[in-house]
């Protein structure tokens, strides 16, 4: 095997292939000639990419290796590792983009000279955009002849990978592949979230020009910050930065020479910009760090505001970023929602509001970013002074969605909460109808009599009056934002949760609403007790002969398809796990940077199949679904109406033994092959029969679905209404 042959795992062959692991290792088993292992372990082995791609192409198995899976397997398998494999590959792109010319130099001599030359033009680049190279804590180091020479076939790759999707593109990619194959090694920011960040700091007369992160990660907030005159970050792990570098520089024009510095370091311990005075400050600091420096900073210039206690790392941070703004600029910082309530912090907060350094505070969606299990918050603050004149109120903000009122024979919706559920759109109308009004406050000169008259007329426990000049409260939905003056949260606790201080969101729409509900539950109940399957008639066990998914797809009685690939407008909605598990309607967006191909479009009798899970959970595709984007995580089987009836298949997909043989046991969760999922063969007519009584069973099922949420939306409403007495206990 050549010395730089990038090596793929037995994973990376299946998805070559297109093709489950179970069938790689069915072909080692059954094939002598399969390449042999030349690397990994015993339990996970690794192979050579040459020898694999060319014995899948002598079985037949593969035509072609697509260029992107190519350079992602090359990538995915350098000796070095995938993250100097993707900074290399940034570092090419770059010059690419900056100079396709000198590029095309570069690759026409041979490998070992490509990598001398190369490492000389990277020098001259990496310190045009980045700075000196002795500059201390450049995020990019400039690679050796060395360190490039194992990258040179995968640069190659990469080149010609950019030359049909464009450098930024192919960047994008590759970093998503690596973040996605390694979930818990990085901690993100979504993209609305990030978004919604940087439209908060640009809420006020002056867009910000000067942005600083000083914990950037993966650089998603800069990266959402867009076009600015210069772009500073720092990141404690040196890979991170290197990668926020290359990303933030690809994402600007050629020629604009706008400065981006990141550097790498304890941002608390070693401050990069120590005497930088930037117009914002993004930042989604870590959370919970008991060894922020809380020793040796004791004395720091920067606490201000109070010096933090161990346990109020964030604090810290929340204070780090108000010493690096400019007066009257603005920070937002992600936040845990427990640092606007513990009791250790309480003597900062009252001091940040005092002064009127923080503006807002935000409750998020649970869902929003890791940890997603609780809705984070969202810190406005400006630094005080600069014209800018202090504020007698925190505004409150609390984006929990309230439950929309329901289609007739529609189930009441609930607050969806988690992972990719979350209505950004409407999240960021919520908030920014909320703040940007209230900020237009602090805006010129320091008189603003009429804000300290608001404050004075409004009472403990009462909400005071809307500081808009519509008269209209801060947000259209009821309860959602609130300016409450700051002398009613300085009390023992100076608790900030906007939940403490806003009114719940509307559960049911108050006593008309319950009485719908009650309608529809009663009607729903009527109508499921009629589809209660007939009596159970014993029968003995059948024996028909059996036929497995992936034979069927072999003999093109079904096409079989993997969700997750493609990019598209924001009108078409992605069917996504979430919804299939809880049988929704789509709910997803095509990401408007993914992948080039086409997305695969769910259509009438399609069978919708979770990957993960090793439940019995399966999906036929109705008329309200069809043209959905298939979402990741998801396996679609199109039968041939002429030879499969899509019910009939569905049902017997669902059998409790049919899923356990065919799934298996990742590290994390368990695994279904749909390729091995078992079917009887039956004829036409036969199927049909059956598929009658699955789909009868089906329906059956989604009634009882509706009754279990529209009574326990009654139930809740119930609790509700007498409790705040709307309701009367008749």
């Amino acid at each position: 095997m050549p010395e730089n042959s990038t090596e793929v795992t037995a994973a990376g062959i299946a998805r070559l292939a297109g093709v489950g692991r179970a069938a790689v290792s069915n072909w080692r088993r059954r094939h002598a000639d399969f390449p042999k292992p030349v690397g990994g372990t015993e339990t996970s082995p690794s192979f050579s990419l040459t020898e694999v791609e060319r014995w899948l192409r002598d079985q037949g198995k593969l035509a072609e290796v697509p260029l992107r899976e190519r350079v992602w397997q090359q990538l995915a398998g350098h000796p070095l590792g995938p993250v100097p494999a993707l900074i290399h590959s940034g570092c090419v792109l770059l010059v690419l983009r900056n100079d396709p010319a000198a590029w095309r130099e570069i690759a026409a001599v041979p490998d070992e000279a490509m990598a001398g030359v190369l490492s000389l033009v990277l020098d001259d680049t990496l310190g045009e955009r980045f700075g000196p190279a002795e500059e201390r804590g450049r995020a990019v180091h400039t690679p050796g002849r060395a360190e490039l020479l194992p990258s040179v076939p995968m640069l190659r790759g990469v080149a010609e990978l950019a030359a049909e999707s464009g450098a930024r593109e192919t960047f994008e990619f590759l970093l998503g592949r690596q973040l996605d194959a390694n979930p818990r090694q990085y901690t993100l920011t979504p993209a609305g979230l990030a978004a919604l960040m940087a439209a908060l700091a640009d809420a006020g007369e002056r867009p910000a020009r000067t942005v600083l992160d000083p914990a950037a990660g993966t650089g998603a907030l800069l990266c959402a910050a867009g076009r600015r005159d210069a772009l500073y970050a720092q990141e404690a792990d040196s890979d991170l930065a290197s990668l926020t570098a290359l990303r933030l520089a690809l994402h600007e024009d050629t020629g604009t020479g706008r400065t981006i510095r990141v550097r790498t370091g304890d941002t608390l311990r070693a401050d990069a910009f120590p005497r930088l005075a930037v117009d914002a400050v993004l930042c989604h600091p870590p959370f919970n760090e008991r060894n922020w420096g809380h020793d040796e900073l004791a004395y720091d210039p920067r606490w201000e505001y109070g010096f933090p206690a161990r346990t109020e790392s964030e604090l810290a941070w929340v204070q780090h970023a108000l010493a690096r703004l400019r007066e009257g600029g603005t920070a937002v910082l992600l936040m845990p929602p427990a640092a606007a309530s513990r009791r250790s912090g309480r003597r900062i907060r009252a001091d940040l509001l005092r002064r009127g350094a923080l503006r807002a505070v935000i409750a998020l969606p649970a869902g929003a970013a890791p940890p997603y299990g609780i809705p984070l918050h969202l810190w406005v603050l400006r630094k005080p002074g600069g014209g800018v004149r202090t504020s007698p109120e925190l505004l409150l903000v609390d984006t929990a969605e309230p439950a929309e009122t329901p289609a007739p024979g529609q189930p009441a919706a609930t607050p969806a909460g988690g992972r990719d559920r979350i209505d950004w759109q409407a999240v960021h109308g919520t908030v920014l109808d909320a703040w940007r009004p209230f900020a237009s406050q602090g805006e010129g000169g320091a008189d603003g009599g009429e804000g300290e008259g608001r404050a004075e007329q409004a009472g403990p426990g009462r909400p005071s009056p809307a500081p808009f000049g519509n008269g209209r409260p801060p947000s259209a939905a009821s309860g959602a934002a609130r300016a409450v003056p700051v002398i009613e949260l300085l009390d023992d606790d100076v608790d900030l949760a906007p939940a403490r201080h806003l009114p719940p969101p509307a559960v049911t729409g108050g006593p008309t609403e319950l009485a719908r509900v009650r309608e529809r539950l009663a009607e729903t109940l009527g109508r499921t007790g009629a589809l209660t399957p007939p009596a159970v008639v014993p029968s003995e066990p059948a024996h028909w002969p059996l036929t497995t998914v992936g034979e069927l797809a072999r003999a093109s009685a079904l096409r079989l398809h993997t969700g997750g690939a493609g990019k598209g407008p924001a009108t078409v909605p992605v069917l996504t796990e979430h919804d299939v598990l809880g049988f929704t309607a789509p709910s997803g967006t095509l990401p408007a940077d993914g992948p080039a191909e086409e997305p695969v479009l769910v259509e009438v009798g399609d069978v919708v199949v979770p990957v993960l899970g090793g439940g019995s959970v399966v999906r036929v595709v109705d008329d309200a679904t069809a043209g959905a984007a298939l979402g990741r995580n998801l396996q679609l089987l199109r039968p041939d109406p002429t030879a499969l009836d899509p019910w009939f298949l569905a049902g017997f997909l669902r059998g409790t033994a049919n899923n356990r043989q065919a799934s298996s046991y990742a590290s994390t969760a368990i695994r279904l092959d749909a390729r091995r999922l078992q079917v009887p063969r039956l004829p036409l007519a036969e199927q049909r029969r059956y598929g009658e009584r699955f789909r009868a069973l089906a329906e059956f099922e989604e009634g009882l679905r509706l009754i279990g949420r529209l009574g326990g939306r009654l139930v809740q409403g119930m609790y509700d209404g007498l409790t705040d007495g709307t309701v009367a206990p008749k």
